[in-house]
């Protein structure tokens, strides 16, 4: 009786070993279906999330003043860009000396005439040495060139009154410079230029008593702050 009940579990455990056996092992199509999905996934391609197009804000410093801007850049290549820009500036001379009263006025002796630049600018941006110097810095050399309105009102009224008698000049000018940005180029813009503007006006315009004003550009520093679109 001890014999036949052993033998009798013995058999059991035979009969369904290989049932557990073959829910524990993966069929062969299982195991084609898993090979087939791990190759789609490594077929599929990778998106980077590479932005051609940024947009943002001009700070502008020189000696004749501050100026604020704000710029359009569209990049065709990793070393070649396009943009369109625009900023207002206030331009000074060299001659003028400012002072200040004993209650506290700033005036120039002699000055008729205020004036603001206003150029609108389309230009092409190349990077430099991309393959010699890291990606968080981007030296760049830019030129542009477009229409650029002066608008000239009198000196002696206060500063919104005076802008309300004034009166536009129109010319054409433009820019080079040289400068690099800083950081990731596919998230924020952040750079820093050295500018030129090329912006003569032949006939003249009547700064201080007697003297008339020709060229109305120079050197700039130029801070830029954007963000990629």
């Amino acid at each position: 009786m001890f014999i036949r009940k052993h033998l009798t579990i013995v058999l059991v455990s035979l009969s369904i070993s290989p049932l557990l056996h073959a829910q524990t092992q993966p069929s062969i199509k299982d195991t084609l279906t898993a090979k087939n999905s791990a190759a789609n996934m490594d077929s599929i391609p990778v998106i980077q999330d590479y932005r051609h197009n940024s947009i943002g804000v001009d700070v502008l410093v020189s000696a004749g003043g501050f100026g604020l801007g704000t710029f359009y850049r569209h990049e065709y290549t990793d070393e070649l860009s396009s943009f369109i820009d625009f900023s207002i500036s206030e331009a000074g001379d060299d001659n003028e000396k400012e002072y200040i009263d004993y209650f506290g006025n700033r005036y120039i002796p002699g000055k008729v005439n205020r004036f603001l630049v206003l150029p609108l600018f389309a230009g092409l941006e190349r990077r430099l040495f991309k393959d010699d110097i890291v990606d968080n810095f981007r030296p760049y050399v830019s030129a542009a060139a477009g229409p650029t309105m002066i608008y000239m009102f009198p000196y002696n009224e206060e500063f919104f009154t005076g802008i309300g008698k004034g009166s536009p000049r129109y010319f054409v000018g433009g820019y080079l410079d040289i400068g690099a940005y800083f950081g990731s180029e596919h998230s924020n813009v952040l750079g820093l230029n050295i500018r030129y503007y090329f912006l003569p006006y032949p006939k003249g315009l009547e700064n201080l008593q007697n003297e008339t004003k020709k060229e109305f550009g120079g050197f700039y520093i130029s801070l830029k702050f954007g963000s990629a679109i």
